[in-house]
């Protein structure tokens, strides 16, 4: 199954978390990773099936925005990442998420 990579940078953990959430509860994806990007803007990434990633992104955007004094600052999807960028970035499956990862 193809798998594809989704992710958003958000203004303030509020927003960040909605986001967040909504991904999670919308798609089956994996949250991969989550970090402080700067100016109190955060970012995470998501890892899926192609259209999973897709409705997961869909969602988060939506509730990022919807959050009080959220913004969502920019986002992506990656279908189909070469394994040399999953390799180098921080976008894999980890040991700490494979216990959460969906199939």
């Amino acid at each position: 199954m193809p798998q594809a990579v989704g992710v958003i940078e958000a203004l303030g953990f509020p927003a960040t978390l909605a986001a967040a959430d909504a991904m999670l509860k919308a798609g089956r994806v994996t949250l991969v990773y989550f970090d402080k990007a700067e100016r109190g803007n955060f970012y995470i990434a998501i890892r899926g099936s192609v259209s999973e990633v897709a409705s997961a992104m869909a969602a988060g955007l939506e509730a990022g925005e919807a959050c009080f004094g959220g913004k969502i600052m920019t986002h992506y999807t990656v279908p189909n990442p070469p394994e040399n960028i999953v390799s180098v970035l921080p976008i894999h499956y980890t040991d700490q998420v494979e216990a959460f990862r969906v199939y």
